[in-house]
């Protein structure tokens, strides 16, 4: 892979993970616009544990926090006592959904769904969905005020991240926007919500390491993840701050901006949709020859 090419993919996953403009889409993007071969489902989905690791550091008081009201919320026989224990059940059963059905349907994530016809149009797709919902949402409720019917919701909002192009963070917060919640906390909760979802990804797509499409060293890997665990940090932070006086009409532009650039360059034969893609036939034909 050369270590140019794993910083400059872990930069990309850092800064795009946490803005609701697709990590997976600009992971599937940029090595097509620079001619390298694609490195995969699972290289893209290691990584992510760096801005795993991002969250887990940026919200750290938040998270012992909500464990420690999760414990003693159950030790007390009151599990939904407090706004913290609330919360860190909201986060478990807002990730049932994007467990159950990225298993169901792991194989097309890998593999078809990373088409780039499928990225352009999800990014078209959420953007009108963003743009709907920042101008339709209250903008009122706090996360001191979510339901057991807002964590399903949202979560299934999370679920449809599946499609790269999606964005886990741009469906979560758009989620957050339909049930009413301010752009801060729709975002927040959409940060503690990405750990689990994002953990269980990288560890479970471990098992792809062996047949990547592009090889890579450990060294080349540990060096994507600690930039995107960076640069993560960085757009967490910048994030935050620009939701709390702004809307998120520029992601909105983006993100159509990017998906018509993409069905152009499509049309037009510059980029290949498919490129290094793996199917079914060439998978076991390659599991075969090794």
């Amino acid at each position: 892979m050369g270590l140019l090419r794993a910083v400059v993919l872990g930069l990309v996953q850092g800064i795009t993970e946490f803005l609701p403009i697709s990590s997976t889409a600009h992971l599937r993007i940029t090595p097509e616009l620079f001619g390298w071969q694609d490195p995969g489902a699972a290289f893209d989905a290691i990584i992510q544990l760096g801005t795993v690791a991002a969250v887990l550091v940026f919200f750290r008081r938040d998270i012992v926090q909500l464990f420690r009201a999760w414990v003693e919320g159950l030790r007390r026989r009151e599990p939904l006592g407090t706004t913290e224990s609330r919360l860190a059940w909201f986060v478990l059963i807002g990730t049932i959904p994007v467990v159950v059905l990225g298993f169901v349907f792991k194989h097309a994530i890998e593999t078809t769904l990373r088409s780039l016809y499928v990225v352009a149009a999800a990014m078209i797709g959420l953007a009108l969905l963003l743009a709907a919902a920042e101008w339709t949402a209250r903008h009122s409720r706090r996360l001191e005020d979510l339901t057991w019917t807002d964590g399903w919701i949202i979560g299934f909002w999370q679920a449809l991240a599946l499609v790269p192009g999606s964005s886990r963070s741009g469906t979560t917060l758009t989620g957050g926007l339909w049930r009413g919640l301010r752009r801060e906390d729709a975002a927040r909760y959409s940060f503690l919500l990405s750990i689990p979802a994002t953990t269980a990804a990288g560890l479970f797509q471990l098992r792809h390491l062996r047949h990547a499409s592009t090889p890579f060293t450990v060294g080349e890997l540990a060096a994507a993840t600690s930039v995107a665990f960076v640069s993560g940090m960085l757009a967490i932070g910048a994030l935050l701050r620009y939701l709390r006086t702004r809307t998120t009409l520029v992601f909105v532009v983006y993100r159509l901006g990017l998906g018509v650039l993409l069905l152009a360059l499509l049309h037009a034969g510059r980029l290949r949709p498919d490129a290094g893609l793996e199917t079914p036939a060439t998978s076991a034909a390659e599991r075969v020859s090794r």
